[in-house]
């Protein structure tokens, strides 16, 4: 079984490059303790034609947690400036192999964008198939973009708690295991160590190869079975921010899983209220 629409490999980008309906997005962002900055990376040299999505900015900036949702109007407004229109195809991709690009991704489709897909293995992979990078910035012609709000695929704390409480739905955690176990300190300051009760651990990094690709699609099946997930059942995905919990649901999301959302604040803010309950 191969993968669906939502994945490109960088041979099939390569033969599209100089299509008129293909959009780029290098959505490149890693977590503070990494001291990397994804906008100078860009400069340095992208995919020929690739704009750069600012997770940080293409947000709800009056939030005080991370990174949350922008609303409807501002995210249209944002990819217009980006040169995307309705009638296009997106790609995303990121520096790391696999681990932002989902994140954009499935911000598109909330915003009822379907035709949206991932470069599997990213910029890494990109290069190393000896595909060019380019330096150049390509002036931007805007498009009309609709959206419609997809909001069964995102969750708040409310539905969270009360998954957390009831098993209403299943809770993935895609947090390395030492986190998830609260065996570590949280990379952001402020931030309680451990999990949401009830919810099982998936880290992101069991999903995708030492190469940043996606693993088969049997061998994804194998992991959520193993993990004892029902894919008939709703799932609610997490992480630390809400960025890499994006992966599970683009794995979830070859494997037909029936209804997938995303808890967009995760343990930023799980983590920072002691209203909520953890385990270790």
């Amino acid at each position: 079984m191969t993968f669906n629409k939502s994945i490109v490999s960088a041979d099939w980008l390569n033969s599209r490059l100089n299509s008129p309906d293909i959009k780029i997005l290098d959505a490149s962002w890693y977590l503070p303790t990494v001291n990397k900055n994804p906008k100078d990376e860009y400069n340095s040299g992208h995919i020929p034609g690739a704009v750069y999505f600012d997770i940080d900015e293409i947000c709800d900036l009056s939030s005080d947690l991370p990174h949350m949702l922008p609303s409807p109007e501002k995210f249209a407004f944002c990819v217009k400036e980006l040169g995307i229109g309705d009638d296009h195809r997106v790609v995303v991709y990121d520096g790391s192999g696999l681990f932002s690009a989902a994140r954009v991704w499935w911000m598109f489709k909330v915003f009822g964008f379907e035709n949206v897909a991932v470069l599997n293995g990213g910029l890494p992979i990109w290069k190393n198939s000896g595909y060019q990078v380019d330096t150049t910035i390509k002036s931007i012609q805007t498009y009309h973009f609709s959206v419609r709000k997809n909001s069964t695929m995102v969750s708040d704390s409310d539905e969270v708690n009360e998954a957390s409480n009831s098993g209403s739905a299943q809770i993935l955690d895609a947090r390395a295991p030492d986190r998830f176990w609260g065996k570590v300190s949280e990379p952001r300051r402020g931030l309680r160590s451990g999990h949401i009760p009830n919810s099982l651990n998936i880290p992101f990094q069991s999903l995708i190869n030492n190469d940043g690709t996606f693993k088969t699609v049997s061998k994804l099946s194998n992991i959520f079975r193993d993990a004892g997930v029902n894919l008939n059942k709703p799932i609610i995905t997490s992480c630390g921010s809400g960025v890499t919990a994006a992966i599970i649901n683009l794995a979830l999301e070859q494997l037909d899983a029936k209804k997938v959302s995303l808890y967009d604040g995760s343990w930023c803010e799980w983590g920072s209220d002691d209203k909520f309950k953890i385990e270790t």
